[in-house]
């Protein structure tokens, strides 16, 4: 776990970051309405969460700057003695100071009184608010709402937004975060072991993976890093398949693509195995190739290195294979087999934030994934690892999980043995 130190830290950094004069405005966010009195599981704000390690709704972190110095205040739900009876206690003024680190505690209805009188001298010229947008169409967010009701009240305010800078200081994970998705992975391999022990041909593909979210379950992991794929045969072949829904057929290979979130911290790996054990010669082929670009690719991640040129690397090693065993007559041609990048970044987002026109950093955790679909024989093959850069390097965090033809089918023939597999 985190400790406060962590966050304190980090705010440090943002309060160096903010103008003079300024204000920095943070919501924790809330469960959107799903239908009726229900709602969708509640999760928080990773920005949110980076800068204060609490994760409950309908937070505020309020952080002024004046005269150089800055001034802290988390805005909490008051407790209701007669919610508590339906949906358990609130966080309590202590458990969100210890958590945060953060001395001033109140509570959000007392928010816009705080803010008035904040605003109410006047010299304020600044609001800071993480206005991450994905898209033209996308929702408008809290912060995009409570800039505008800013506005209104104080035209003369420049909203600024933050998140660029939250995640340029995101991109570089410290050792405590990476010791949280160095945990996730363990968790993540774990899951794939107990889906490889009791695979059998004839199976569904979500049977596969309830062994997996099994596994996660009883580690006391709550969130995926994002949604399972577990796709045999031709599904393999689509890049987010999540649909499964299908038999798993005799002969096929099954892609696994997983990720336990382990406070807050993810891991992200795939792997592809045949199912009854035992690659073809073909499936083995088209393996090889794939697990050659990923090493080839991780031994070009290291500090100074483009972070684009990984992918360009990618390309090259699978494009020169692919011609030798005629797949392919020239390299443009690739793009009919592989058509995604082969990294991003991994942390507190599974596509973790952060610029990709830079040069690789130590700190920074990426995935390298490159695979192969090659729609018309049903073969889809990717295989992912979580990678460090280091220093001198990098180090691959999750090494420990095999990927290669032998130690797959070795293992799956001593669980075979030991009557794991179900007749």
């Amino acid at each position: 776990m985190l400790e406060p130190a962590f966050f304190t830290a980090k705010r440090t950094e943002v309060g160096q970051y903010l103008e003079d004069d300024s204000i920095l405005v943070l919501f924790s966010g809330f469960a959107p309405h799903k239908s009726a009195d229900a709602t969708y599981t509640f999760t928080v704000n990773r920005n949110f969460y980076y800068l204060t390690g609490v994760d409950r709704e309908q937070m505020i972190l309020l952080i002024s700057k004046q005269g150089g110095k800055t001034t802290e205040t988390l805005f909490i739900e008051r407790a209701d003695p007669v919610m508590e009876k339906w949906v358990g206690k609130k966080t309590t003024v202590e458990e969100a100071r210890a958590a945060s680190g953060i001395a001033q505690i109140r509570f959000v209805d007392q928010f816009t009184v705080q803010l008035n009188r904040i605003m109410s001298n006047g010299r304020y010229r600044y609001l800071y608010l993480d206005l991450e947008q994905t898209g033209w169409d996308s929702p408008v967010g809290k912060a995009q709402q409570f800039a505008d009701e800013m506005l209104k009240r104080y035209p003369y305010l420049s909203v600024q937004n933050v998140y660029p800078q939250l995640a340029k200081m995101r991109t570089i994970k410290s050792p405590e975060e990476v010791s949280l998705i160095k945990k996730a992975i363990e968790i993540t391999k774990q899951g794939i072991l107990q889906m490889w022990e009791h695979a059998r041909p004839g199976q569904m593909e979500y049977q596969l993976e309830a062994y997996f979210n099994f596994t996660l379950r009883a580690a006391g992991v709550k969130e995926h890093a994002f949604a399972p794929i577990v796709a045999s045969g031709g599904n393999a072949t689509i890049l987010h398949y999540e649909e499964n829904h299908h038999p798993v057929k005799d002969g096929s290979l099954v892609l696994l693509d997983l990720g336990a979130s382990y406070q807050y911290y993810n891991a992200d790996i795939s792997r592809t195995f045949p199912i009854n054990g035992k690659f073809s010669e073909r499936q083995k082929l088209i393996y090889q190739i794939v697990l050659k670009a990923e090493l080839e690719t991780i031994k070009a991640v290291k500090p100074g290195v483009p972070f684009r040129s990984l992918n360009e690397r990618t390309k090259q090693v699978l494009a020169e294979e692919l011609i030798k065993i005629g797949l392919i007559k020239k390299p443009e041609e690739l793009s009919r087999y592989y058509y995604h990048g082969v990294s991003h970044y991994l942390g507190l987002d599974t596509h973790d934030v952060g610029e990709y026109d830079r040069v690789l950093a130590p700190g920074m955790v990426l995935t390298i994934e490159p695979g192969l679909y090659i729609a018309e024989e049903e073969i889809g093959i990717r295989i992912e690892d979580d990678v460090l850069v280091t220093e001198t390097g990098c180090e691959v965090l999750s090494q420990d999980l095999i990927k290669t033809v032998d130690e797959i089918e070795a293992f799956m023939a001593k669980a075979k043995q030991k009557s794991v597999w179900i007749r």
